[in-house]
C-alpha cells in the first residue's frame, strides 16, 4: 500500500524552524504537486533547484531530509520538473515519493481550509508546541483533519461482493466502503454501509488492517465479513453504479499496489482471506 515505503523512514514530528535551500520544497498548485522527472520515475525537489526559499512550513521528514510545503510555489513547472496530478500519485514510483506529496497534500489543504476561527471569525495561528491552528482570542485548537472510515469485503462462500462507484472519477472495482457517523463503532458502520448500498445483512466481521488515505483525508479500516440470510443486492444508485458476486477466479489480479481496497480483493482471490 502507498504508506509501506519500508526501509526510508518517514517522520512526523513537528518543527517550526525556517526553510533552507537544501530542504525538499513541496510545491501544491490546483490538485497537484511539483516532481523532478527522473527518467520513468520521480523525485522530490528541493529549494535551490526550483525556487528561491520564501515563505514556507515544515511538514516532516523523509530519511532525515526535511520537508516544507511552499506558500508560493511557482505558477510554472520548471524544465525537468512536472505538476503531477493527486490521482497520478497511485502510481507514482518511487512510492516514497508518493507518499510524502499526497501526505503533503492532505497538510495542504487542512492548512489551505484553517486560517479563520470557526468561532469568533480571528485569524487562526500556528502552534508553537504541536502541529495545529490556535486562535489568539477565544483559544480554540483545530488539529488536521482525519475522518475515519470503513472498507468492506463482504464474502459468501467462494464470491466477493464488488461494486462499481455511480459518481467519481475511479472506475475499477470497489468495495463497499464509508465514513463513520457520529456514535457509531466501526462494526456498526460496517453493518450500516452495507444495509444502506447494497440491502444485504452480515455477519462474522473480522478486522483485516488500517490505512491512511490522504487522497480523501481519510483512515480507512478494513473489514472482512459474511453474508447473512439472503444474497440478493438491492442497489442504492445514488452510490453505486452496479454490484456483482464474483467468484475467486473472476475476480482480476492487483493492478493498484496502493490501496487497501485492492489489497483486500487480492488476498481474497488468492485464497488468504
Amino acid at each position: 500500500m502507498i504508506q509501506d515505503i519500508a526501509p526510508h523512514r518517514f517522520d512526523r514530528r513537528y518543527d517550526t524552524r525556517p526553510a533552507a535551500g537544501d530542504d525538499i520544497a513541496l510545491c501544491y498548485r490546483k490538485g497537484t504537486v511539483l516532481l523532478k522527472v527522473v527518467g520513468e520515475e520521480y523525485a522530490l525537489p528541493c529549494f535551490d533547484e526550483v525556487i528561491p526559499v520564501n515563505d514556507a512550513r515544515h511538514l516532516f521528514e523523509l530519511d532525515g531530509n526535511d520537508c516544507f510545503m511552499v506558500m508560493n510555489p511557482p505558477a510554472e513547472a520548471p524544465e525537468g520538473f512536472r505538476y503531477v496530478p493527486y490521482m497520478e500519485l497511485r502510481t507514482v514510483r518511487p512510492q516514497e515519493v508518493a507518499f510524502a506529496a499526497i501526505t503533503g497534500a492532505q497538510l495542504h489543504r487542512w492548512y489551505g481550509s484553517r486560517k479563520y476561527c470557526g468561532r469568533c471569525g480571528q485569524k487562526l495561528q500556528p502552534s508553537d508546541i504541536e502541529r495545529a491552528m490556535v486562535c489568539p482570542d477565544c483559544g480554540i485548537i483545530e488539529y488536521p483533519k482525519i475522518c475515519p472510515a470503513v472498507i468492506v469485503a463482504v464474502t459468501h462462500g467462494d464470491k466477493l461482493l464488488v461494486t462499481r462507484y455511480a459518481d467519481r472519477p475511479f472506475r475499477g472495482w470497489a468495495l463497499i466502503a464509508g465514513f463513520v457517523e457520529i456514535g457509531e463503532t466501526l462494526e456498526d458502520t460496517v453493518r450500516r454501509e452495507v444495509m444502506e448500498e447494497v440491502g444485504l445483512k452480515v455477519k462474522n466481521l473480522r478486522y483485516y488492517k488500517n490505512q491512511p488515505w490522504s487522497f480523501t483525508d481519510t483512515l480507512l479500516c478494513g473489514f472482512y465479513c459474511e453474508l447473512e440470510g439472503d444474497e440478493t443486492v438491492t442497489l442504492d444508485t445514488a452510490e453505486l453504479k452496479e454490484a456483482h458476486w464474483l467468484s475467486r477466479a473472476e475476480i482480476p489480479p492487483r493492478q493498484n499496489e496502493a490501496s487497501l481496497t485492492a489489497e483486500m480483493m487480492e488476498m481474497f482471490r488468492l485464497g488468504l482471506a
